[in-house]
């Protein structure tokens, strides 16, 4: 059920997993404001309940999202709040479960996460130059770091799709999945994660994020907060407790 506000965006708790659907199935699950405004609801809830590690995002009926209600752009502009998820994306882990297709913004909001897992139908593209626009929602400089670059540019400049299979061969996506299979395959993936502590996991996430291009002096110093807040909290007591008694931890991400 929706907790987000609306039924765009739909969230189900999976232990310390949060399931979000996105929920436009007859539209493709093309990103309106409603849409946009439940998903950033649901990050909310991910990045501030304690109980939760990681999330999968994925997207009902046959595809993971077309990109942006280009009617309701026509009529309304671009939807309110789509930007803040693709600049800032999850603080905590996000992995992508795609079926069928991610396209345009549908691709921005995939690469915004920091996993993603595909069925082997899928079809990855940024077609925006076909209708007059370009992938300003971070694709045309994400890419080039996660697909070597002719393929970026030959993405950006045709508005031709990948197949999940290359997507994988180069590293774009993390895990192939059968037909139907993506989001068992995700959880899977997560609830790996989700067997770790929650504030190392996402302090891992940040920093390895937040470092690229960084000189290593660079990363040692950004690194120290961080480091000050998860080797004192109650969790890092809690693992070595744990791995002394012999059982398995209890987590309280705090």
């Amino acid at each position: 059920m929706s907790d987000t506000g609306n039924d765009t965006v739909l969230t189900e708790q999976r232990g310390r997993v949060l399931l979000i659907t996105l929920n436009r199935p007859e539209a493709m699950n093309a990103i309106n404001t409603d849409l946009a405004q439940g998903l950033l609801a649901a990050i909310a809830r991910l990045d501030s309940d304690d109980g939760l590690t990681a999330g999968v995002l994925t997207g009902a009926g046959r595809g993971f999202c077309a990109g942006m209600d280009l009617k309701a752009f026509a009529t309304t502009g671009p939807p309110v709040g789509l930007g803040d998820f693709f600049e800032n994306g999850a603080q905590k882990p996000l992995i992508a479960a795609i079926e069928g297709f991610a396209l345009a913004g549908g691709l921005e909001m995939a690469l915004s996460c920091d996993l993603l897992v595909a069925a082997d139908n899928v079809k990855l593209g940024i077609p925006e130059v076909g209708v007059g626009l370009f992938a300003a929602g971070g694709a045309v400089f994400r890419l080039p770091s996660r697909v070597p670059y002719a393929v970026a540019m030959e993405m950006a400049l045709t508005a031709d799709p990948i197949t999940a299979e290359q997507a994988h061969a180069y590293g774009l996506v993390s895990r192939l999945a059968e037909k139907g299979q993506a989001v068992e395959v995700a959880m899977e993936l997560a609830e790996r994660i989700a067997r770790n502590a929650p504030l190392s996991v996402a302090a891992s996430k940040t920093i390895i994020k937040a470092t690229r291009g960084m000189t290593e002096a660079e990363a040692w110093e950004y690194q120290k907060p961080l480091m000050a807040k998860v080797f004192t909290s109650d969790d890092a007591k809690e693992g070595p407790r744990a791995f002394a008694e012999k059982r398995a931890p209890s987590w309280t991400g705090r």
